[in-house]
């Protein structure tokens, strides 16, 4: 049957107009706002005409000036009913109906608006109402109403309309115009010919559409269960408030219960942490107020807030500031500012790193624990020290269990809680002196701290849960590794220092020493000035160290001197420029005096080298013999090790006593007696086996030993060199007593490269492998056993063809 539409007469040109977000379908009624100035022209056109225009949708809706690419080719011919100027903003409302669809041939005009050559579409004849099409119409009517049911905003009168249509087609553009669909979805079914086919569309649209709704439906439901059980706690709460209040009690347990959930909620705690939490308060919250428990509750959430479980500083990755400020704090120590502008370097490509394990060996006052300071500024992280020395329970490393009373957690937790950042730099001081009883090892328990492979998920007994400690940087300082349990040591990366020379606490002192004490005493910059000659005597007449804290206290005692003079008479008070002659007046007689006897040479007496906690030092080997029975004496404090390396160079010596000119029966008729004087130190280690061997061949042969050459080194029965460790240190310790002429073993070449240029220029460094090398250099005359050298290169003696090697001197 023909409609009213199909009586009206359609040009072949239209004017176009493109729709933004809605694709009009015919026998569709809307309103239209115009405000492109291009559409407006095409209204104009139309009204000016038939009142018909072309209406076809936008491919992107956002795109401000269409084309002919972004225009659906498919759209429908619609008649202008009604048309509104409004007078806001110069647009136009339009109110247009669909009559029938078309499609575009080609674009006639592009200005000033759309003009186009269309050509009606002609749908498939509908013949009789099959059974699958009276299904499909009676399936999209109750789909339909299923859909307003589950409150679908549609027009109210759509479903009277429905029970009028018996069409498949119309009935399928009615239901798609109506169902708010995406453009490229309505556009879709507006292209099908076929009315079965496109109704069978809409009817999967419309199952689409129900499951969406049933979704958001059951969405909305868990958010009002939820809403509702808040609700539901919220009243419940007031109205205990309220019976409290009623019942005169406090209501402070609610409130500190609701403070902790906020806490909890606000401090960022992994998973894991913040299920715990929430149990816990959730005891708290069941439990009285007063009870001992409670209280334990409390401690431990308090604990749980605090702890910075995500948070972290910004590391300065900037590393030429970085090297200025580590240039700032200390002088020297480049290997170590190396390493630390390494891992700044890493970590500038990187942003992922472990934090590295260091451990700075070395003696008493060479800034161990200041570096772990500078290294914390440098980084931007915060700085926290931990003493180790002394710690006896595995508890103050892991924490104790909450079922003790007075429980807590372990001083790592306790670190990282005073700094606020999972991040910092932690130094653990003193890491050799930790002790061990019946209350556990704390060496063991660091294991798993300063293990970069574990300490992500470390546990404290208190905590019971797992902590990250791969981001915090740890510092370890020690005065010596022997103490380190081995499988501790290994974890860390052994980084030493050595002591300083008289150039470098000169340069030391000028530039940080001098001007914070100064500070500390209340004295300006200019009150006070020592000149270099008055530091050397203070570094050599006061101080007898390798580090810089008896020169600091001296020199802390020259500035309270001149605070006190100044605070006597500050009117009349004038700078004070110290003098060498002046520097016994402030600080008395000389504490450390030179021994009398390294100043000439002499029989029997040879000058060692040794390394202690403290540093290196110059040990003087003494030795004698009486009549007796053959028997050795050995005095001064010796350690088991040292008293074996005195029977081994004396056996070596004995071997060569023919050589030597001594009687055959002198050993059976003589004591031998070796002392190491200052007794009260204990004194031990295989290095002063070349001292001991010297010392009695000069003592045997009656050939003074040079006073200024000192010597470290291990020997063999055989008279082997060996090297020994410590090399740096001791080679300091020389240039303290100024001898610069050393005797070391050839294998202990390598140690002199980390000696400083300035000096190693000082030394004259001889490398021997044979102890008949170290007699020719350390006696004052040759010992005339040019012979025996021979003897032994011949005999074939294991390892001594090396003796005939002539010694060498490293520059």
């Amino acid at each position: 049957m023909a409609s009213e539409h199909d009586q009206i007469q359609i040009p072949d040109e239209l004017p176009l107009l493109p729709v933004r977000d809605v694709v009009v379908y015919p026998y569709m009624i809307l309103p239209l706002f115009v405000g492109r100035t291009s559409s407006i022209n095409a209204v104009n056109e139309a009204l000016n005409k038939d009142r018909l225009l072309f209406l076809a949708a936008q491919k992107d809706i956002d795109e401000e000036s269409p084309t002919q690419g972004t225009i659906y080719r498919t759209g429908c011919v619609g008649m202008i009913m009604r048309m509104n100027k409004l007078p806001e903003d110069g647009k136009i409302k339009i109110l247009v109906q669909g009559l029938v669809k078309a499609e575009i041939e080609s674009f006639s005009q592009e200005y000033p608006h759309f003009q186009v050559k269309i050509k009606k579409i002609h749908e498939n004849a509908w013949e009789e109402r099959s059974l699958e099409s009276e299904a499909l119409i009676r399936n999209v009517k109750a789909l339909l109403e299923r859909v307003i049911s589950m409150g679908k905003v549609l027009s109210p009168d759509i479903l009277v309309v429905l029970d009028e249509i018996a069409e498949p087609g119309r009935l399928a553009d009615l239901v798609a115009s109506n169902l708010g669909l995406k453009v490229h979805d309505s556009q879709a079914i507006l292209e099908v010919l076929d009315p079965v086919d496109r109704l069978r569309k809409v009817n999967d649209a419309l199952t689409k559409e129900i499951e969406v709704l049933e979704m958001q439906a059951k969405i909305q439901s868990q958010a009002k269960d939820e809403m509702n059980k808040t609700q539901r706690d919220y009243f419940l709460r007031e109205q205990m408030r309220a019976i409290r209040s009623e019942l005169g009690d406090p209501d402070s347990k609610f409130e500190e219960v609701e403070e902790f959930r906020t806490k909890v909620k606000n401090a960022d705690m992994t998973e894991d942490a913040e299920r715990e939490a929430l149990k816990q308060l959730k005891r708290l919250e069941n439990m009285h107020g007063d009870s001992a428990e409670a209280s334990i509750i409390r401690t431990y959430l308090d604990w749980m807030v605090d702890l910075p479980w995500k948070k972290a500083s910004d590391d300065n990755l900037d590393l030429t500031e970085a090297k200025k400020i580590l240039d700032e704090d200390h002088f020297d120590l480049e290997k170590i500012k190396d390493r630390i502008l390494d891992h700044l370097g890493v970590c500038k490509l990187k942003k992922s790193l472990k934090g590295p394990i260091l451990c700075f060996v070395g003696p008493p006052g060479v800034g161990k624990t200041s570096l772990g300071k500078s290294i914390a500024r440098t980084m931007g992280r915060k700085f926290i020290r931990m003493s180790m020395g002394g710690i006896k329970d595995e508890s103050e490393i892991r924490g104790h269990r909450r079922t003790y009373v007075g429980a807590m957690p372990g001083r790592i937790i306790q670190g990282l809680r005073l700094s606020g950042t999972n991040n910092p730099v932690f130094v653990l001081d003193e890491i050799d002196k930790l002790g061990v009883d019946y209350r556990g090892d704390p060496a063991s328990a660091l294991l798993e701290v300063l293990d970069s492979e574990q300490n992500n998920s470390f546990r404290d007994h208190y905590m019971n849960l797992p902590v990250d400690l791969s981001n915090v940087m740890f510092i370890c300082t020690a005065n010596s590794t022997d103490t380190i349990p081995g499988p501790l040591r290994d974890r860390m990366e052994i980084i030493r220092l050595s002591g300083y020379s008289m150039e470098d606490k000169l340069e030391i002192a000028k530039r940080y020493l001098i001007p914070k004490q100064i500070k500390e005493n209340g004295l300006a910059p200019d009150d006070l000035q020592i000149g270099e000659a008055g530091l050397k005597i203070i570094i050599q007449g006061y101080t007898r160290e390798a580090g810089l804290r008896s020169f600091e206290r001296e020199l802390a005692t020259v500035c309270r001197k001149v605070a006190r003079a100044k605070a006597d008479d500050e009117k009349t008070f004038k700078a004070r420029r110290v003098t060498p002659k002046q520097i016994h007046d402030y600080l008395g007689p000389v504490k450390v005096v030179p021994d009398p006897m390294r100043e000439e040479d002499q029989v029997g007496v040879a000058t060692g080298l040794a390394w202690t906690e403290t540093g290196g030092e110059t040990l003087t080997m003494e030795a004698s013999f009486v009549t007796g029975k053959g028997g050795l004496q050995l005095t001064g404090q010796l350690g088991d090790v040292m008293k074996e390396s005195a029977q081994a160079a004396l056996s070596y010596v004995r071997t060569k006593a023919e050589d030597l000119g001594l009687p055959k029966n002198f050993f059976a008729e003589h004591d031998i007696h070796l002392h190491v004087p200052a007794g009260a130190i204990p004194k031990d280690g295989p290095s002063a086996g070349i001292t001991i061997a010297t010392a009695l061949i000069s003592l045997f042969t009656g050939i003074p030993i040079k006073c200024k050459v000192a010597m470290t080194g291990e020997v063999t029965l055989l008279g082997r060199v060996l090297p020994v460790g410590g090399i740096k240190e001791k080679v300091m310790a020389a240039i303290r007593q100024e001898i610069f002429d050393i005797v070391m073993p050839r294998a202990c070449e390598k140690d002199l490269v980390e000696l400083p240029k300035h000096i190693r220029s000082k030394l004259n460094v001889h490398l021997v492998d044979h102890v008949e090398e170290v007699f020719d250099l350390c006696l004052t005359r040759p010992l005339g056993m040019g012979s025996t050298s021979k003897k032994r290169g011949t005999k074939g003696r294991p390892g001594t063809g090396s003796g005939e090697r002539a010694p060498r001197a490293f520059q």
